[in-house]
């Protein structure tokens, strides 16, 4: 799928949103599709590329995350609503961030409006959700990166509001329901969470399991369904099985920010998992 740059805006900052290689991965979506499939759609960083630039090309994002999906469906439907609660969170907590930081993310704990997501995502450590063993948002709040100005949110949810109403669906449901609805104009692009939110390093809400997602591409390919996978093997645990019949691209996605953090220079580079059903169509080995 090729098309003409065009400036996208973001809305939903979120760790691991593949904003930088949107255009690269577009490269391996293949023409004539009616309709893009995001099952972890997080930022949603592809769909919102895909509706930037190509109006004719309808989108499905769902993640099993509630509250992120409650974060969407306000973007669609509330967008003053949503700017105005986000306004007033950026001003309250003026001259007193951190404990303001702290009564929202108890506050989200019990109730976890979209609003308070939103705050909380502007101002958390490297934009990363984080739960503990009880299912408690726990990151902490970011020291260096201050949460974007009112006026620069309002209109990034405008534009994002704008952007995809009248083409979207929502949806909130595991993946492996999603993903069999996917038809012969469909194509779906998976974007799953790393192997490592589970277990005693638990970082994320659901967790991820490697042999189930296996088996939900095996499927895919017995339907003939056009994918794409963003999967690294060291960052997942384990690395895609042979017998999925994939080809492999090799994307380069600029410096890492956690080398940097580091003090490092190291270049990430990830890769993107082409079903075969897109390969022949795009004449890939």
């Amino acid at each position: 799928m090729t098309a003409r740059r065009a400036s996208v805006p973001h809305v939903i900052p979120y760790q691991g949103s593949k904003r930088r290689l949107a255009d690269d991965i577009l490269r391996y979506v293949p023409n004539h599709v009616e309709r893009l499939i995001e099952p972890f759609c997080g930022s949603a960083a592809v769909s919102l590329a895909v509706a930037a630039r190509f109006p004719e090309v309808d989108l499905l994002l769902n993640d099993s995350h509630p509250a992120l999906m409650a974060l969407w469906e306000a973007v669609m439907t509330s967008p003053s609503e949503l700017a105005a609660a986000y306004e007033r969170h950026w001003t309250a907590q003026q001259g007193r961030e951190q404990d303001y930081y702290i009564g929202v993310r108890q506050a989200f704990n019990s109730d976890p409006t979209a609003d308070r997501l939103l705050f909380l995502l502007a101002r958390c450590a490297k934009a990363a959700v984080r739960y503990n063993r009880d299912g408690a948002f726990n990151q902490s709040a970011d020291q260096r990166r201050k949460a974007p100005r009112p006026s620069t949110t309002r209109r990034r949810i405008d534009c994002v509001s704008a952007l995809l109403r009248g083409r979207v669906r929502l949806s909130c449901a595991d993946y492996a329901d999603i993903v069999r609805e996917a038809g012969p104009n469909d194509v779906v692009y998976m974007d799953p969470p790393y192997q490592g939110a589970r277990g005693a390093s638990s970082r994320y809400e659901p967790g991820f399991d490697h042999e189930r997602f296996c088996v939900a591409l095996r499927a895919l390919n017995d339907a003939g369904t056009a994918y794409l996978v963003s999967y690294d093997g060291p960052a997942h645990g384990s690395r895609l099985p042979d017998d999925l019949d994939l080809t492999c691209v090799r994307l380069r996605a600029g410096r890492s920010a956690q080398g940097t953090l580091l003090g490092r220079s190291v270049e990430t580079v990830e890769s993107l998992y082409v079903s075969r059903s897109v390969a022949r169509r795009l004449g890939l080995p």
